[in-house]
Parts: structure tokens; sequence; C-alpha cells
């Protein structure tokens, strides 16, 4: 593999890895309704601030969220929604592995 190409698919995979745990999925989807900060954060997952902190943490170093001071509190928003059509999209091939496996096996898939 050339090594441009190669670079463009470990930043995809490190993209990836970045939303690859439940609670930066959930903190991906609450911001996506608007900036919060770390407390609304925290109180919605029901975790210590510190890990949530860690978790903002990795999403802002690989761009998904950036954070802005009002005073002394720091509110988290998306950098970007381009975001919301992906979780769609994974939404949409969920549900559709999800109706397949309701349907009965027809003779050309028991081989």
């Amino acid at each position: 593999m050339h090594p441009e190409i190669r670079h463009r698919y470990e930043e995809r995979a490190r993209f990836l890895k970045a939303l690859s745990h439940p609670t930066r999925l959930f903190i991906v989807d609450e911001l996506t309704r608007g900036k919060r900060c770390v407390h609304e954060l925290t109180a919605a997952i029901g975790d210590d601030i510190s890990t949530v902190s860690k978790h903002l943490s990795i999403l802002r170093s690989i761009g998904i969220v950036r954070d802005e001071r009002c005073g002394n509190m720091v509110y988290y928003a998306l950098r970007t929604t381009c975001i919301v059509p992906f979780f769609s999209c994974i939404e949409s091939m969920r549900n559709d592995i999800a109706c397949r496996s309701c349907l009965p096996e027809t003779v050309e898939e028991r081989g």
C-alpha cells in the first residue's frame, strides 16, 4: 500500500477508535443537541468527572469536539455536524441487521 494511502486509513482508524467506547458515543450524541458543560455530561452519564473529562479529552484530541470557556465554565460542542449522518447510517445498518435476523432462512441461505 502506498504510504499516503496508508496514512489516510490510519487517520480513519484513529477517528473510529476514538468513537469506539459507549460513553464517547453517548457524549457525541448528547452534543448533537447543543453544547454541554462537563458537569451536565457527568450527570447524564452517571460517572465521575475525571472519567468524563478523559473521554472528552480523547474526543477533543482527534478533533471531534471543541471546548470554549465562558467565565469559569468550559463548554463542549461538536466541531462539525457531519457526525450526525454517520450515526444515522450506523442505526440504519443496525436496524437492517436486526430485521434480517428475524426473517426465516431461505433455502439458498441454508446452503
